[in-house]
């Protein structure tokens, strides 16, 4: 490929240079990792709980974590017979034994419960897991984690600075992460990248002329038919496709921010300018320039995880745009936010406001029973303007039931499908922002997701 003729040294060197953890760093994080995992041993010592083992997984047990990121994954494996609600209770009490010593802790759930703590600066996930033999025995979705540490480790040994590279650049084109918030690229999926192309390079090079359907599989095991964009088989288990979370538009991104990157490469492609939050005054002026109708609809953020608010969130976006559609409102886009307090669904219309006449279109005058009883109907109804014949049609122009976007949206609103949380909070109270009424959102990560909206 002639476009890959090489990414300057000094470039991937000064990136390096601020993202690759210093030897302090490391040391830190390898002491706090003995430090958890003896803790882990004592807990379960304490509270009479045998079979335990502690296994350290995820970049930092790896060697490919960023400078600055202090995730440490501990798994707490129990054997395989163990009974699901014992690996439940009994995994529970050991993190919570260990989570005495930390600064904070809270539960989080994913397929069944785990306890997030902070130690000593650091971000731990205290994980009970099951001690399979294999990936394809997995009694539950974390039992994979494991073996992916087991497959990355040795091969990735010596190529662990592309790694680094790669994830840097994958978050200045703001495709890093696979929670369903980003759907883009996650850390194990950029080790296998890695693993499979060689380098950040070679990736980089080969991802320009990516098409959807895109598959690679290292092992050359994967029999199943996936319908992602990009299908990289599981190594540790061919059944699953490791880029499943990846959206069309995440990998789509991708591939374009490595046509630019290859074309002038620059220190701006892994090191995005951050956007500022916008003033009111800037927001009435970036208005003003754009002329269309903006809408924001605004709600109480439920209390769950990202993993189960953005898909829900995604849904109700999806299905405003399609009842704003539904009754002839342009919607140019769509997008969500969420904060601490109050979430938001944004929507940009080429008007918010329609005239009150609709035009409603009938049967062909041919079409002798359908068109009389058609007739019958709007020329006896009260909110009808007028009736012609047009191109053999009866049409009659009749009062439109929503002339504006905010009258349909306070009315039809829980008509949408919104999933059970959202669905919820939207029940119990929400207001429609109109332009200038948006300003009166003063979160500053609010301002910042309108400052790349607008």
């Amino acid at each position: 490929m002639e476009m890959c003729t090489g990414i300057p040294e000094e470039l991937k060197f000064a990136v390096l240079e601020r993202i690759k953890p210093t030897e302090p760093e490391r040391e830190k994080l390898f002491t706090i990792q003995e430090e958890l995992a003896s803790k882990v041993k004592m807990a379960a010592e304490k509270l009479g709980v045998s079979g335990v083992l502690v296994k350290m997984v995820g970049s930092a047990a790896r060697g490919t974590w960023l400078s600055g990121t202090h995730d440490i994954d501990v798994f707490i494996s129990f054997p395989e017979e163990t009974s699901r609600k014992e690996l439940e209770t009994l995994g529970m009490a050991v993190a919570r034994e260990v989570a005495r010593h930390a600064e904070h802790a809270e539960d989080r759930h994913a397929e069944h419960p785990y306890l997030n703590i902070t130690y000593k600066g650091f971000d731990v996930d205290l994980v009970p897991c099951f001690r399979v033999a294999s990936a394809s025995q997995i009694k539950s979705a974390v039992d994979r984690t494991p073996f992916h540490n087991d497959f990355v480790k040795p091969r990735i040994k010596g190529h662990e600075d592309e790694v680094l590279l790669l994830k840097q650049f994958m978050r200045g084109g703001g495709v890093y992460g696979s929670e369903l918030k980003t759907q883009g690229f996650s850390g194990y999926l950029t080790e296998l990248l890695v693993i499979h192309y060689g380098s950040f390079k070679d990736t980089v090079c080969a991802a320009c002329s990516w098409k959807p359907g895109e598959k690679i599989d290292i092992m050359q095991h994967g029999e199943i038919k996936h319908e992602e964009p990009l299908v990289v088989v599981d190594p540790t288990d061919p059944r699953r496709n490791v880029a499943a979370a990846l959206s069309l538009d995440k990998f789509c991104m991708f591939i374009d921010h490595c046509r630019e990157f290859l074309k002038s490469p620059e220190l701006s492609f892994f090191f995005s300018p951050s956007l500022l939050p916008l003033e009111d005054r800037e927001i009435l002026e970036k208005l003003e320039n754009r002329k269309s109708s903006q809408l924001a609809v605004v709600f109480k953020t439920p209390d769950v995880v990202e993993d189960v608010l953005f898909p829900q969130l995604y849904k109700m976006e999806q299905a405003v745009s399609a009842l704003l559609k539904e009754y002839d409102f342009a919607v140019i886009k769509t997008g969500v936010w969420s904060g601490k307090t109050e979430t938001a669904v944004v929507l940009e219309l080429i008007s918010s406001t329609l005239p009150n006449v609709k035009k409603h279109v009938g049967p062909p005058v041919w079409v002798k029973v359908h068109a009389e009883k058609f007739k019958e109907k709007y020329q006896a109804a009260d909110d009808v303007f007028g009736g012609y014949i047009e191109n053999g049609k009866y049409v009659f122009e009749i009062r439109r039931k929503y002339p504006t976007a905010r009258e349909l949206l306070e009315d039809r609103l829980m008509s949408c499908s919104l999933g059970k949380q959202v669905h919820q909070s939207v029940n119990e109270g929400f207001e429609i922002l109109e332009n200038a009424e948006i300003c009166r959102l003063k979160d500053s990560n609010f301002r910042i997701f309108l400052s790349g909206w607008m």
